[in-house]
C-alpha cells in the first residue's frame, strides 16, 4: 500500500516510512501517545507556573498588600507596616498626563471656603463632635478612630473602611489630619449660625450631603463600597451590571411611563408621590411601586436588582428624609431621569444640569408635571435619549470607582492644609486597618469587604485638581441651571393649560 510520496532532492521517500510502525506496532502507538500527552501536561504546567510567577513579582514591584488574617491578627492589632509611608510610587509625580478631574471637583474648594481665612483649630474640630458618630485621626499613614455613637446600620462601618482603602490605594500619601464624621442623612452646621462679623468659625463636619443653608462638608457615602443590609454591590462591581441594563432593552422598546420604586413612610413628598399612580381615573403616566424591605429580605431580594430596573424610558428619583443614595443608581439608567425638585446634595449632584443630564419635576405638582415630562418626551424622543444617555455617561465615566477615590483624596489633602495644629491620637481612639475590619467579619459584610478592598497601590497620579470658582463663573452656573428650570415650567404651564382648555371643551 502506498500512502503518499514526498520528494527530498533527487529522492522520493514514502510517507509510509514514517507513520508504518504505528500499523505495524500498536504498543509502541499508545506508548508514544502517553508520552506525547505527558510533554503536553508538563509544557501547560511550566508555562502556568512561568505566568504565576511573572504576575507574583509584578504585584511585588507594585507592593501589593495581602489582608493578613492569621490567628494573631484576631486579636485585634494591626500589622506594623501594613501602610509603608515610604512607599515608592513608579510615577510619583503628577504630569501632563494626568485626566483633569471631572467637573464636580470644583466643590471641593465651595465646602471648605469657611475656614480659608481662619484655618481649622482642634477647638474648632471637638465642637463638632455634638452630633459626630466617631472622629478619625490619620498619623503617619495610621488610621485611629474615636466613636461617639454607632452609626445606623453599617454607615459607619463601609465609610470606614473606604477610607482605610484610599490609604491602601495612596500609602504615604494622605496628610496627617484630624476630622469628626455625622453618619446620619441631615446636615446640621447651619451657616446662618455662624453669621456676622463676631460670629465664629463653624466646626468642620463631615457628612454624605448638605444642602444652600448649611456648611457640612460632603463625603462619598458608605454604598460605594457595599450596602450590606439591602445586598448591593460595591460600585466598581455595580457599575458593570448597570451598564448591561442599559443594554437589555432599547429606548423606544421600554414602557412609556415613568417608574419609581421605594419605601414611601420616610417622607411626606413621598406619599404625595403614591397618589400620582395610574388609576382607573387617572393616567399621569407614573408606575409607582412601593418597596416592602422586610419582605425583600424574605425572598432574597428577587425583585431589588438595580441592574434590572431599565424598563420604562423615565426614572423618577425623588428625596427621602434628605439625600437619596438611589440617585445614582437611577441617573445610571439611559431612561430619562424625572428629579423632582431636590432640596439636598451628594459631592457630585452639583454638577448635573436639568435639560443636559435630567428634566425637572415641579415639587408643588408632582402628578402633573410628571405627565406632562412623559407626553413631552413621548413627543420628542431623540431629545429625551440624548438626555438620558448623557446621565449614564457621566455616571459610568465621570463617577468610576477611580475618581470617587480620587475625591477623597483631594478633599482630605485640602482639608488638611487648613489645620493650624498638629493632630494627635485621642485617649479613647483605637487603631484601625483592613485586618481589624475584615478578618473578624461575617457573612455579606465580609464578602462585600473582600469584593471592595484595595489590594495593592495605584502607580498613577490622581487627576489634576481644578482650581476655585470665581464669581463670575460660579453665578453664571447657577443662573444656567435657574434658566433652563424656569424653561420647562414656561411649557409645562403652557401645556397644562391646554390640558384644562381641552378638558372643559369636552366637559
Amino acid at each position: 500500500m502506498e500512502i503518499g510520496y514526498q520528494r527530498v532532492g533527487n529522492q522520493r521517500r514514502s510517507i509510509e516510512s514514517f507513520w508504518l510502525p504505528f500499523y505495524i506496532n500498536k504498543p509502541f502507538a499508545k506508548y508514544f501517545l502517553l508520552f506525547f500527552i505527558f510533554l503536553l501536561v508538563l509544557g501547560s504546567y511550566l508555562w502556568t507556573t512561568l505566568l504565576d510567577t511573572t504576575s507574583n513579582v509584578l504585584q511585588s514591584r507594585r507592593g501589593k498588600f495581602p489582608l493578613n488574617c492569621s490567628s494573631g491578627n484576631n486579636t485585634r492589632t494591626c500589622p506594623v507596616n501594613y501602610y509603608p509611608a515610604d512607599y515608592k510610587f513608579v510615577n510619583d509625580n503628577p504630569s501632563s498626563s494626568s485626566p483633569n478631574c471631572p467637573h464636580y471637583f470644583h466643590w471641593i474648594h465651595e465646602d471648605l471656603k469657611p475656614w480659608r481665612k481662619t484655618g481649622i483649630t482642634e477647638e474648632m474640630v471637638e465642637r463638632a463632635n455634638r452630633t459626630a458618630n466617631f472622629r478619625l485621626v490619620i498619623l503617619n499613614g495610621r488610621t485611629y478612630v474615636q466613636t461617639y455613637e454607632k452609626g445606623f446600620q453599617t454607615r459607619d462601618v463601609f465609610t470606614l473602611w473606604g477610607i482605610l482603602q484610599l490609604l491602601r490605594r495612596y500609602p504615604g500619601k494622605i496628610p496627617d489630619l484630624d476630622m469628626m464624621f455625622d453618619c446620619v442623612d441631615w446636615p446640621v452646621v447651619r451657616s446662618s449660625d455662624f453669621a456676622g462679623e463676631n460670629a465664629v468659625a463653624p466646626p468642620p463636619l463631615f457628612r454624605y450631603c448638605g444642602d444652600n443653608e448649611t456648611l457640612d462638608i460632603v463625603f462619598p457615602d458608605w454604598s460605594f463600597w457595599g450596602w450590606a443590609e439591602i445586598n448591593i454591590k460595591p460600585w466598581q462591581d455595580l457599575l458593570k451590571d448597570l451598564d448591561k441594563g442599559n443594554k437589555m432593552q432599547r429606548w423606544q422598546n421600554r414602557e412609556p411611563y415613568a417608574y419609581w420604586k421605594g419605601n414611601p413612610e420616610v417622607a411626606e413628598k413621598r406619599m404625595e408621590l403614591v397618589k400620582c399612580n395610574v388609576t382607573e381615573n387617572q393616567e399621569s403616566n407614573a408606575r409607582i411601586y412601593v418597596q416592602d424591605w422586610k419582605e425583600e429580605i424574605k425572598q432574597g431580594f428577587k425583585h431589588s436588582d438595580l441592574g434590572n430596573q431599565c424598563h420604562h424610558r423615565y426614572k423618577i428619583y425623588i428625596e427621602g428624609s434628605a439625600w437619596s443614595v438611589s440617585e445614582k443608581y437611577i441617573l445610571a439608567c439611559d431612561s430619562l431621569s424625572l428629579l423632582v425638585t431636590p432640596h439636598y446634595y451628594d459631592f457630585f449632584s452639583r454638577s448635573l444640569l436639568p435639560l443636559v443630564h435630567y428634566w425637572p419635576i415641579n415639587e408643588d405638582d408632582k402628578c402633573g408635571s410628571i405627565k406632562f415630562a412623559v407626553d413631552w418626551g413621548n413627543k420628542y424622543k431623540k431629545k429625551v435619549q440624548r438626555i438620558g444617555r448623557k446621565a449614564s455617561d457621566f455616571i459610568q465615566e465621570d463617577l468610576r470607582m477611580e475618581y470617587v477615590y480620587d475625591y477623597m483624596f483631594h478633599l482630605l489633602n485640602e482639608y488638611a492644609k487648613l489645620l493650624k495644629y498638629k493632630p494627635r491620637v485621642p485617649k479613647s481612639a483605637t487603631e484601625l486597618c483592613s485586618e481589624i475590619m475584615a478578618c473578624p467579619a461575617e457573612g455579606t459584610e465580609k464578602k462585600l469587604m473582600m469584593e471592595s478592598m484595595v489590594n495593592w497601590p495605584i502607580d498613577e497620579s490622581p487627576c489634576k485638581m481644578p482650581i476655585p470658582f470665581n464669581k463670575l463663573t460660579l453665578d453664571s452656573y447657577h443662573k444656567r441651571k435657574q434658566n433652563s428650570i424656569k424653561e420647562v415650567r414656561t411649557l409645562e404651564r403652557d401645556y397644562l393649560r391646554e390640558q384644562r382648555v381641552k378638558t372643559k371643551i369636552l366637559g
